[in-house]
């Protein structure tokens, strides 16, 4: 059982994204988006070269937010069972026994997920969508809360295969890291290390608590006129005068969701235009194909020109 909203404390959210923040130095940003997407219910795509702190990110989560963690390499020879789990005949009982894989965890480190044939990216796409797997006709749920962390390489890197579309939207969020900026850098140097020596960080939240904010974010405000913005943005990203391939029904949902979960991040019980803004660019920049090759910074802006606030 959640607990109940009225009784929450805003605060608490402050302190989880200051701990996390202490960790991935240099990435308030990253942090409050890697959270937002998680308060939505969503799952997480981050694409960005090895080395700049994507699985400091997952694990630092997991653990701040009392979640049981997993981690998978995907490789090429990665096979689906390895990730869903498989049966296996047990001769003592003679009968067939599901042994779960490591999706079975409430937070799931895709790493390199671009690295797998499409066959083992595809076991992801109904657990990622249903929070549940099928092994041999059996339907196996998943825990909660559930949440996907993915990592992707750059697909012009050798040996990468490019995610269909239609795993590409099954992730509300795709953000990118980058190098960190000059101080968080020397800091890291100074320290040999975010988390060098620090051990395990103390869980701040429990999984009941989770899905406790995770119900206030489904109760934030969202007036008449904050939807005609959402919608109308939806609209546009489908001209096929601009873009090739527009944004979903299931991204506009998430557009919503994640735009309340960030109000609920400033302590706001309704939905601004500021909060759209704010994680437009992590909503669309894996699903919106502008019409002429572009930077994606310049797709969402013109998607934004599109339309002005009155």
């Amino acid at each position: 059982m959640s607990r109940p909203v009225q009784h929450m404390d805003r605060d608490h959210l402050a302190r989880v994204e200051g701990a996390l923040n202490r960790v991935l130095l240099g990435k308030p940003e990253a942090v409050r988006l890697a959270l937002v997407c998680l308060l939505a219910n969503g799952h997480l795509l981050i694409e960005d070269l090895p080395g700049v702190g994507k699985t400091t990110l997952a694990h630092a989560l997991a653990q701040v937010l009392g979640l049981d963690y997993r981690r998978i390499q995907f490789t090429s020879d990665l096979l689906p069972g390895d990730v869903v789990g498989v049966s296996v005949f047990e001769q003592a009982e003679a009968r067939f026994a599901f042994h779960p894989g490591p999706i079975f965890a409430q937070v799931l480190l895709a790493d390199e997920v671009n690295r797998a044939p499409p066959k083992t990216q595809s076991a992801l796409l109904e657990a990622m969508q249903e929070h549940q797997v099928s092994v041999d006709g059996q339907t196996h749920d998943l825990p909660e809360p559930f949440f996907v962390i993915a990592t992707q390489n750059p697909t012009e890197q050798v040996g990468t295969h490019p995610l269909p579309e239609s795993q590409l939207d099954r992730f509300l969020m795709c953000i990118a890291l980058g190098f960190p900026d000059a101080a968080a850098e020397r800091a890291l140097l100074e320290g040999g290390g975010a988390a060098s020596g620090s051990g395990p960080m103390p869980a701040l939240m429990h999984p009941e608590d989770l899905l406790g904010w995770q119900a206030a974010v489904r109760a934030v405000a969202a007036r008449p006129a904050l939807l005609d913005y959402i919608q109308a943005l939806l609209q546009a990203s489908r001209d096929p005068a601009f873009f090739r391939a527009g944004l979903s029904p299931r991204a506009g949902l998430g557009l919503l969701q994640a735009a309340r979960a960030y109000a609920l991040m400033d302590g706001r019980g309704f939905v601004t235009p500021d909060d759209v803004q704010a994680v437009l660019p992590a909503i669309a920049i894996h699903r919106l194909v502008a019409r002429e090759a572009q930077p994606g910074g310049a797709t969402i802006a013109r998607l934004l020109a599109c339309v002005p606030l009155s």
